[in-house]
């Protein structure tokens, strides 16, 4: 049964101003967060450091920012596809894709985890460290970005609101 719209003086001050919809945190948080991964994805696509069929991937945007959970998530040392799509919040099957397809591009590659040899690691290749350096530039031309564009101490009182949020 479909419900009638509110009428009345009890709808009025709901529907005059619903601007908050818009404007809220969470709303902000997200479309900052894609602004930013589209930059560092942009930057990446330009860094001489990353092999030339990743650069053209990220041009054409065909490498999105769910790639770049793999690169930020995945330890340096490995981790077990179950962890990584964990830390990342995603479902095992999704992350299982996102690796299948980085690894193909030879981001990275799975190993046996030598803690349990029925279990398989997820490891970063030598293509996929010179990668994660050219996250790691792109995040920082990135951030140095933002600082510029809302000055810098805006950008410090950012970044420490949301380390104290998120944790």
């Amino acid at each position: 049964m479909l419900e009638q719209p509110l009428s009345g003086p009890l709808a009025a001050p709901f529907l005059q101003d619903d601007r908050w919809r818009e404007t809220h945190l969470g709303r902000l948080l997200g479309h900052a967060m894609r602004r930013f991964d589209e930059r560092v994805l942009h930057l990446m696509a330009g860094n001489e450091g990353v092999p030339l069929a990743l650069a053209n991937l990220a041009a054409r945007d065909q490498i999105s920012a769910a790639h770049v959970h793999i690169t930020r998530h995945l330890a340096l040392d490995g981790s077990r596809l179950t962890d990584l799509a964990k830390a990342a919040g995603m479902s095992k099957q999704a992350m299982g894709d996102l690796v299948d397809q980085c690894a193909a591009w030879g981001l990275i590659r799975r190993e046996i985890d030598p803690q349990d040899a029925r279990a398989r690691r997820v490891m970063f290749t030598p293509v996929g460290l010179a990668w994660l350096q050219a996250f790691k530039d792109a995040v920082a031309q990135a951030e140095a970005e933002f600082g510029e564009a809302v000055g810098k101490d805006v950008a410090t009182v950012v970044a420490l609101g949301l380390e104290a949020y998120a944790h």
